[in-house]
């Protein structure tokens, strides 16, 4: 059983963790809508900007991936250690 002070960390981390999702997710629209933005206005023939596009959103797939789904694997992992450390030390 975590302590009261253990869960708060736990839970901060994990804010933490979502707060720097988001601040990812809201950069990846604004340069990205700024890209098109630059290639709309010019009159560049070709979409260039679907390649910073989807590139970059193979990493913000795998920021999110690993917040919102990693962190309970994580969780368990870490607790099946620490079970095992405590049992070993006994």
């Amino acid at each position: 059983m975590q302590s009261d002070e253990e869960l708060m960390r736990l839970a901060r981390k994990r804010a933490e963790d979502r707060v720097g999702f988001y601040i990812h997710l809201t950069i990846y629209v604004v340069v990205n809508l700024f890209l098109v933005a630059v290639w709309w206005f010019t009159g560049a023939g070709f979409p260039w900007f679907v390649f910073v596009i989807g590139f970059w959103a193979i990493g913000l797939v795998a920021h999110g991936a690993s917040v919102f789904m990693g962190g309970g694997m994580t969780d368990r992992i870490t607790e099946r250690e620490y079970q095992k450390l405590k049992r070993d030390k006994e």
